[in-house]
């Protein structure tokens, strides 16, 4: 993972090898989940890295709601073996833990990653090229 300077407040978890010795050095405890959803990320921030971070590090989640142990997150918030976590993914969408709903250390949000004006705009022409593509007879650009 490489050398934190002093002040160093995150970290990414890439893989859980060397994970739980880097997340021992960090200054201001933070734990932010960055990867894609797939097997080789499902859980990747599990109950041992949860336990090996700092009792007042927050896990935020700007991946996927794959890459977290939902349950063993929901068991360290309730037992506030860390300080608390943001999630705008969550492991079951849409059918979030109503667990999560009771505990007064976590920040819940809807995702909006797509959610820019660009991005809006770039799906709207992707229906029109498909919609396009389809009616004359070509592959689609992004088949369903």
């Amino acid at each position: 993972m490489g050398q934190f300077g002093s002040g160093a407040k995150t970290t990414i978890l890439r893989t859980v090898t060397g994970v739980l010795d880097a997340l021992r050095y960090l200054y201001a405890p933070a734990c932010i989940a960055i990867g894609r959803a797939g097997a080789a990320t499902r859980h990747l921030v599990n109950a041992e890295v949860i336990e090996a971070l700092h009792p007042q590090a927050w896990i935020i989640n700007i991946s996927r709601g794959s890459v977290i142990d939902e349950a063993a997150l929901i068991d360290a918030l309730e037992r506030k073996a860390i300080g608390g976590a943001g999630l705008d993914v969550f492991e079951n969408e849409p059918h979030i833990d109503t667990r999560f709903h009771k505990l007064e250390n976590v920040v819940l949000f809807p995702h909006h990653a797509s959610g820019t004006v660009e991005t809006r705009a770039a799906m709207s022409q992707l229906v029109v090229d498909n919609l396009k593509a389809h009616f004359r007879g070509e592959p689609l650009p992004s088949p369903v």
